[in-house]
């Protein structure tokens, strides 16, 4: 069997490539970066006909396995290669089952878009075509999926759980934090809420994310 990844570490498929990693499943990655057109090849257009990065496909027994959309990539490789025993990322039971797919699914519908809003508008875009103030609109937005995001965390830390499925790093967390993460340049936002901070703090320090985001 093999598992290819394609995409490259600056985009959506880091929330693979970091699951992959987590879970230490052999893979083989393919780069394919989002520009210069690599993703509108026949080739890749055979995989995903949408013509975006990540894709998943997974060579098995049965056949081959293909999955676009990079929450729907994450979960997947989770649920199919990972173990469900309580001590790696994959869901060990029906409750961080639920977990892992309500916040994914929470993520993309209410962090996301506002979140690359003031990622480009912060930091990755040269200055002179930054607007602040589509920046500042989008904070002024993430305020509010913050506020439950940090109420959550609150009650995961009373009843001894320091993550968001279990009191250890699963594929929930990495769905969240691939995405959190581009509020960090927003660090004045992130102080109000200390326990996302605190929390995407110590995600965005495994080593298996640092080692995703740099696979070009």
């Amino acid at each position: 069997m093999t598992l290819k990844i394609y995409g490259i570490g600056a985009s959506r498929a880091v929330r693979p490539l970091w699951t992959a990693l987590e879970l230490g499943v052999p893979f083989e990655h393919i780069a394919t970066p989002y520009a210069g057109g690599a993703t509108r090849s026949p080739e890749f257009l055979a995989i995903n006909p949408n013509g975006h990065i990540p894709a998943v496909v997974d060579e098995r027994p049965e056949g081959a396995v293909t999955v676009w959309e990079s929450m729907a990539c994450a979960l997947y490789i989770a649920r199919v290669h990972g173990q469900a025993d309580g001590l790696s990322i994959a869901p060990a039971n029906a409750r961080e089952e639920a977990e892992a797919l309500r916040w994914g699914f929470w993520t993309v519908s209410e962090l996301e878009k506002d979140a690359l809003t003031v990622l480009m508008h912060r930091m990755v875009m040269p200055e002179a075509q930054r607007k602040p103030e589509l920046a500042d609109q989008a904070e002024s937005r993430i305020k509010v999926p913050l506020a439950v995001l940090e109420e959550h965390l609150q009650a995961q830390h009373t009843k001894g759980e320091a993550y968001l499925a279990a009191n250890r790093f699963t594929v929930a967390d990495v769905c969240v934090a691939s995405v959190a993460s581009w509020i960090r340049p927003a660090a004045g936002l992130l102080a109000q809420h200390p326990r996302v901070s605190a929390w995407l703090h110590a995600c965005a320090e495994r080593p298996a994310h640092k080692q995703a985001r740099g696979m070009k």
